[in-house]
């Protein structure tokens, strides 16, 4: 199995069984567990399943370097539909954060609680429901991850279960951290040089996102597989690079995005205040009085479509888009070149570099 339609629909599967079960489960606990449960499955319907995929692909580069390949057993298929359970909380928690109507093209898990108290006419503040009911699904899907996750380890052999528990448990403490680092920059900035602002937007980044959201993933599948020091040395030293571009590419289409596509309004990263590497390098490019006006309008959640156009022009105008379409290419090169002479399969080294051009390459 390559990293591609199939492994997608392999994770998928094993997300429904689990579903099936946990349906079952709190089949005796009344509606209103139902709405919880039922909004749990809607998280998880939907989205690209990345970290799967890359699960996936780092369980067979490590694999097919040892053996021919066969299909992933079911400790590998759950660890990488564990991941998605846990990225669907990541989600839900970081759309309560950020007050997002969207996700996906559809209500945010928040605002569609939200509409389920209204419809229902119940007492109390509908929108207070719906960011308490979301924050508890968030918890619920943490929870469900560790379960499916250690239904698939019992598998595993013993050695293979601890690494892999301690990879899984990395990328959960570091993307927990690089969240709040993200919330934190929106009001820690005023007191940072500006020369440093590019520097700790990258920290973010690498925190919140390309640790989290490759790096990590391959590590607990190169762990399922029995990966060595080097093996994951390797496949660190490629998933952290395409992380980055992945990330970077998500800021400029949090600007520049087409709604459409992206599930998202465009420039909701500006109505949200986002503090990335593209307004760290507009800001630098500006005189102070310009980048005070960058600071008024970065944030503010009543942005219309007129102000995010300038916003826009400005940051395409000061170079900063052209630069972080640069360091995109520069990360996917760095990536590139991880992988030349690492012991790994061959075919899965292959698989590895379309993942990462379509992680880096796309338009959602």
């Amino acid at each position: 199995m390559s990293p591609s339609s199939d492994a997608v629909e392999a994770v998928s599967q094993r997300l429904n069984i689990f579903l099936s079960g946990q349906r079952a489960a709190t089949a005796d606990l009344g509606p209103e567990a139902k709405l919880l449960v039922d909004a749990g499955a809607t998280a998880l319907d939907g989205g690209k399943r990345l970290r799967g995929r890359f699960c996936l692909a780092g369980w067979r580069a490590v694999e097919e370097a040892a053996r021919p390949v066969s299909t992933p057993p079911d400790d590998v298929i759950a660890a990488s539909a564990a991941l998605e359970i846990f990225h669907a909380a990541a989600l839900v928690h970081d759309d309560v954060i950020d007050n997002s109507d969207t996700r996906r093209g559809r209500p945010a898990a928040h605002r569609a609680l939200e509409t389920a108290h209204r419809s229902r006419e119940w007492a109390g503040d509908p929108a207070a429901f719906g960011r308490s009911g979301a924050v508890l699904l968030g918890d619920l899907l943490v929870a469900w991850s560790d379960d499916l996750l250690e239904e698939g380890l019992v598998a595993a052999s013993g050695a293979r279960a601890a690494a892999t528990r301690r990879e899984y448990a990395i990328m959960r403490r570091e993307v927990t951290i690089g969240q709040f680092l993200d919330i934190a920059e929106e009001s820690a900035y005023v007191r940072e040089p500006d020369e440093l602002h590019a520097e700790r937007a990258l920290r973010v980044a690498s925190l919140k996102s390309a640790r989290y959201s490759i790096q990590q993933p391959l590590a607990v599948g190169a762990a399922l597989a029995g990966a060595d020091e080097d093996q994951q040395a390797a496949l660190a030293a490629f998933g952290h690079p395409v992380g980055m571009a992945f990330q970077l590419r998500d800021d400029v289409l949090g600007v520049f995005g087409d709604e459409a596509v992206t599930g998202k309004p465009s420039g909701d990263d500006l109505r949200e205040g986002k503090r990335t590497v593209l307004i760290a390098y507009a800001r630098e490019r500006l005189a102070p009085s310009a980048r005070r006006i960058i600071d008024e309008l970065v944030g503010d959640p009543g942005l219309d479509a007129d102000q995010i156009a300038s916003l826009q022009r400005t940051i395409v105008e000061t170079g900063a888009l052209d630069r972080v379409e640069q360091l995109i290419a520069e990360y996917a090169r760095q990536g590139e070149r991880a992988l030349s002479g690492a012991r790994l399969g061959n075919s899965a080294v292959g698989d590895l570099r379309d993942l990462a051009r379509a992680a880096t390459v796309r338009t959602t």
